[in-house]
Formats: C-alpha cells, structure tokens, sequence
C-alpha cells in the first residue's frame, strides 16, 4: 500500500505567514500525466479569471451558492498549522457570514506538503463533498495524531474513519490512480497560477498568502458586494 503514492515532497516548512512547499505528486507512469493549459496572466500580474476557475480533471470541492457574486478559493495542506489556525478560528465565522448567505462561493482545492498530506488528501476525496469536508475538519484538527515527516497509514485512517469511512474503501481509494492523477494535477496547476505555500487565497481572483482573519476576508469581500 505505501507504493501506491510516490511523493517527493520535504516534509512541511514553516515560512511567516504560511507553510511553504513546491513538491507535487510523482508520477509513477508519464503517459498518464494530466494535460495541462498554460496560464495566462492579467495586467495586473496576476492570473485571469477564467484560468483561476479552469475545472481538472476532478470535481471541485464546493460550499455555498453557484452565482454568487463572490468566489474564494483556498488552496490548503492538511498538515499546514496556519492552515488549521485559519479553518478553526476563522472559517466559522466565515462560513456563517458569508457561505451561508449566498455571498460566497468557496472552492477548497489541495496543495499537499509533504508525504502525509499528500496521503491524507486522497483520503478526504474518499466520498461525497460532504464527507470531503468532514474529514478536512478531522484531519486539521487532529494534525498531532497523524502528521509526521514518515508517513503513518494507520494513523491517517484512524483519523479518517471517524467520518464513517470504512477500511475497504480507504485501501481502494489509495490505489485510485485516477484519483493520484487528478490530485497532481491540481497541485500543478496551483503552482502554475503562483501558489507556492498554504493557506493561499484567491477573493475574486486577488491573491493573498496568509491564514485571513474574519476581519480582513470582510475588507476584501464586502468591497465585492456594493
């Protein structure tokens, strides 16, 4: 089972303001490399929007309203520390305010760092959305039980099951070569579109790297909303 996913990662660097990591998912078959877009950046130097939201080849993981006016999109490692400090003191408050109400649509795509968190990702994809984010919850909250720089399997499924996942479809799930495929892609793309650590943001395309207090998201989101 631990041939199943190659990574090359180091394991999780703590930069000011965010953990840092330009690893990816290795490929164990070049031929079954996803076909990736280059992007295109805006006057601004930054992305445009259109090759901020190009779908993968997996489904995104979503919360909230379709249309509305105003997307967030965070790119998150399951072992960032900054990453648990955001979604345990900032997303409530977030999720109420604004998910909640229509005003925000939230995408939450993975940026593994490190082997663990490149594990733990395949795990959260074991399921529905909202499993998905269930087993987020579990794995940043839990971080000391399972992170470490040699990959536990035991340890990431005893955080997993808690959501209801049972041990067959954990074993499976971590051999979907799919699933691997399309997580490297995401990953890939992220750093195509400038994403070098976790938590990084994207509020209606500006980007910012740094776990967001409640009252800066509501500087950068309500100026979205007028």
């Amino acid at each position: 089972m631990k041939k199943s996913l190659h990574l090359v990662m180091l394991f999780a660097l703590l930069l000011i303001g965010g953990c840092a990591g330009n690893g990816q998912f290795a490929l164990s078959n070049a031929e079954k490399k996803p076909q990736e877009d280059e992007v295109r950046l805006g006057a601004t130097g930054l992305p445009r929007l259109e090759d901020l939201m190009k779908a993968g080849p997996l489904p995104e993981n979503t919360l909230g309203k379709a249309g509305a006016p105003v997307t967030v999109i965070e790119y998150m490692s399951l072992t960032c520390p900054h990453c648990r400090a955001f979604h345990q003191k900032t997303f409530p408050k977030f999720k109420r305010e604004f998910i909640d109400t229509g005003k925000v649509r939230y995408i939450v795509r993975e940026f593994p760092i490190g082997r663990s968190a490149g594990n733990a990702a395949i795990v959260t994809r074991c399921g529905t959305v909202n499993r998905t984010f269930k087993m987020i919850d579990l794995f940043l909250n839990n971080q000391r039980q399972w992170v470490s720089q040699d990959v536990r399997l035991e340890a990431i499924y005893n955080v997993a099951k808690k959501s209801g996942l049972k041990r067959a479809e954990f074993d499976k799930c971590m051999k979907d070569r799919t699933l691997i495929d399309g997580l490297d892609w995401v990953k890939k793309r992220g750093r195509k579109l400038g994403v070098t650590g976790t938590p990084t943001f994207f509020i209606n395309g500006q980007k910012v790297r740094k776990p967001l207090t409640i009252e800066e998201m509501r500087l950068m989101i309500k100026p979205h909303l007028s």
